[in-house]
């Protein structure tokens, strides 16, 4: 009986994606600038080595399935974006609820996951803006519209993140749930180079659908 039981729930695994990790929520992660023209070792001269592999591993640390790539280049944002969509729509089609995917990124990724929202224009989609906002985007980023469940984080000493509070205002989705971190590290930009728990652990949260973060 056992091994029939076990030949059973095999053949679930492989055939219908019914294991346990199938209901993982997925999560694209998409890294800062710095590293779309560096190796994976190369040192910032102020913040040090992006810990890229040590930030998905957190992630999938929380129990979600991580999607991520290390871009090469100085991509367009936009057009990176439209291929995060391709996929979104993808796993949508397959049977994939919209609330158990989330867009994470930090820096330009987070400029990227902006345009992921934009375009995908799907409210029930989860987000992670990180340090990717500043005062000056509502008129040099005037097409960006937030849509979809957001979470932003940024750091109070980084110049490069602030509140994106107006961008949630004028932006004409219904945004059901938008929360925003600040964070008081001291360590600038830098603090995006690091898996640090003060925005790995709510994120991770958000990924979930535990929309009542702080």
């Amino acid at each position: 009986m056992k091994t029939r039981i076990l030949i059973g729930l095999l053949f679930c695994s492989i055939i219908f994606g019914c294991s346990k990790q199938s209901d993982d929520p997925i999560v694209f992660f998409l890294h800062n600038r710095f590293l779309e023209a560096h190796a994976l070792n190369d040192l910032h001269p102020e913040f040090g080595r992006t810990e890229y592999q040590e930030i998905i591993a957190a992630l999938k640390k929380g129990g979600l399935r991580v999607r991520s790539e290390k871009r090469s280049g100085h991509v367009n944002a936009r057009a990176y974006a439209i291929g995060i969509v391709q996929q979104i729509d993808s796993l949508l089609q397959q049977g994939t609820e919209a609330n158990k995917i989330t867009v994470v990124g930090t820096s330009k990724g987070g400029y990227i996951a902006q345009y992921v929202s934009t375009l995908a224009n799907n409210s029930d989609l989860n987000f992670v803006f990180i340090a990717s906002f500043r005062d000056s985007d509502i008129q040099n980023i005037p097409e960006i519209n937030f849509c979809g469940n957001i979470l932003t984080i940024y750091e109070k000493s980084d110049p490069f993140g602030v509140s994106s509070l107006e961008r949630r205002n004028i932006s004409n989705c219904d945004i059901k749930h938008f929360k925003e971190i600040e964070l008081y590290t001291g360590m600038r930009h830098g603090f995006l180079f690091k898996p640090l728990k003060e925005w790995i652990d709510p994120t991770i949260k958000w990924a979930h659908g535990h929309y009542e973060v702080e």
